[in-house]
């Protein structure tokens, strides 16, 4: 027999006890965390739409800030898209004057790219925009909180990763 319980925001200590004993039930994080993904990505391409940006072409911009010097393998995984995806989109954000491209001389399979004055002035509106969402967002949370959820989360992903 299958119990099911009733879904709420928030749930009692006893309640998540209850929920953390039973071992073959999941506990609905990762439904919850699916949840927020697609929340987020509406938001997301809602927000930098305006901009002339998609979801894409904002995180391969503050990548390239952050990294310049990606192999075609690595930009699509930090993207989160195919290598082939991420070699359009570098071909797009160029031809739209965001990014220069240069062969890296030290390695052959990589590419230094750089953001140019109009892909930093792009991505300074949109990490604003981005930044204004998050705190929405994290509203109800105090500073030590969301500290102590981004250690977590990005614990997640590194677990997941090693699986």
């Amino acid at each position: 027999m299958i119990l099911c319980q009733t879904a709420t925001d928030s749930r009692g200590e006893a309640e998540l006890e209850n929920l953390q004993s039973q071992a073959d039930k999941p506990l609905g994080i990762a439904y919850m965390v699916g949840r927020l993904d697609r929340a987020l990505n509406r938001q997301f391409r809602n927000a930098l739409e305006p901009l002339g940006l998609t979801i894409g072409q904002y995180t391969a911009l503050s990548v390239f800030c952050s990294s310049g010097g990606l192999s075609n393998a690595k930009l699509a995984e930090r993207t989160m898209v195919s290598p082939q995806a991420a070699n359009e989109l570098i071909k797009g954000m160029e031809k739209s004057g965001w990014i220069v491209r240069k062969p890296d001389p030290n390695h052959g399979r990589i590419i230094q790219i750089s953001l140019t004055k109009e892909g930093k002035r792009l991505l300074t509106r949109s990490n604003k925009v981005i930044a204004e969402l998050e705190r929405k967002m994290l509203q109800g949370l105090n500073s030590r909180e969301i500290v102590t959820l981004h250690g977590h989360l990005r614990g997640a992903v590194g677990m997941l990763r090693e699986l």
